[in-house]
């Protein structure tokens, strides 16, 4: 089983010998076991990752030993420190490369350690670089049937946010016939609907909403931490994804905000994240060998 990669590079002379493990010491390397016999001697440096390259067609546009970095640029100043220690700083202009954009979405500078040995340091400009795929949602809702439970209380805002999810699930591909909309009292109802219709089985996603103000009811924060209990319990017990539309806000103005005025349109969010969970839950259960319809 393969364990790691070594590049075993030959150095002329022992002054050079001595610059190029002295320059990995200072970058931070580890050093791994070295060796010393009648006729040479090796020093080992350790990285956490190694990667063997192998390139056909062209000749490689870069140096033939490459470190990946994380902070070029503070990189590159320890390298010129380095330097500077050992050469006259004329001479650095023709050891220590400029840092330049690569075709690979990268930034990279190189050092000539001797006439044998170049070594490129290089960044990827990619922010996910290097991190592990990741299973995301799609937002094509087709072939998907979902349940819109909303309010009577507050319909000035609770409409806005119906007409915000529905346009979320139209647009992404949603059917008209795949789609039921539940209308209940008051927030205090929405969680008890969203369990029954999550227990029948008929829909991949519950889409709740509603809308507390502050300024409405003195018990206004233990609706609040009811409703939000009991729509996380329900999606728990069923497993059925719920997405959260419920706006707490301190006045009308604010809900209007988040209602599509100002805030973007929470209902919207909501279907958006319905549609997303749905996606996922058909990846996750493909990928186990489930079917999940």
């Amino acid at each position: 089983m393969i364990k790691g990669i070594t590049l075993v590079s030959a150095i002329a002379s022992e002054g050079e010998f001595g610059r190029v493990a002295s320059l990995f010491s200072a970058l931070g390397f580890e050093e791994g076991k070295g060796w010393q016999d009648a006729q040479g001697r090796g020093r080992a440096f350790l990285a956490p990752v190694g990667n063997l390259e192998f390139v056909a067609g062209r000749a490689p546009a870069v140096p033939p030993v490459l470190v990946e970095t994380t902070q070029l640029d503070h990189i590159r100043s320890l390298v010129e420190k380095w330097l500077l220690a050992s050469y006259r700083s004329e001479e650095i202009a023709d050891i220590l490369s400029a840092t330049e954009l690569t075709h690979w979405n990268s930034r990279l500078f190189s050092v000539q350690i001797s006439p044998e040995l170049r070594i490129g340091f290089w960044q990827s400009e990619n922010p996910l670089h290097g991190l592990p795929e990741a299973i995301e949602g799609d937002l094509s809702a087709a072939n998907m049937r979902f349940a819109v439970v909303t309010t009577r209380w507050n319909t000035v805002i609770t409409d806005r946010l119906l007409q915000g999810s529905l346009d979320a699930l139209h647009r992404s591909g949603a059917a008209k016939a795949d789609i039921e909309v539940v209308r209940v009292p008051g927030a205090w109802e929405v969680p008890n609907a969203a369990r029954t219709l999550a227990e029948s089985k008929k829909f991949d996603a519950i889409i709740t909403l509603g809308c507390l103000l502050r300024g409405e009811t003195a018990h206004y924060e233990a609706i609040y931490n009811e409703v939000a209990r009991g729509i996380g319990q329900s999606q728990q017990d069923t497993g059925i994804p719920h997405a959260f539309g419920v706006l707490t806000c301190e006045t009308l103005e604010q809900a209007l905000d988040r209602a599509g005025l100002k805030a973007g349109n929470k209902g919207f969010e909501a279907a958006s994240a319905a549609i997303e969970m749905v996606s996922i839950q058909r990846k996750l259960a493909a990928q186990n060998g489930q079917v999940k319809k």
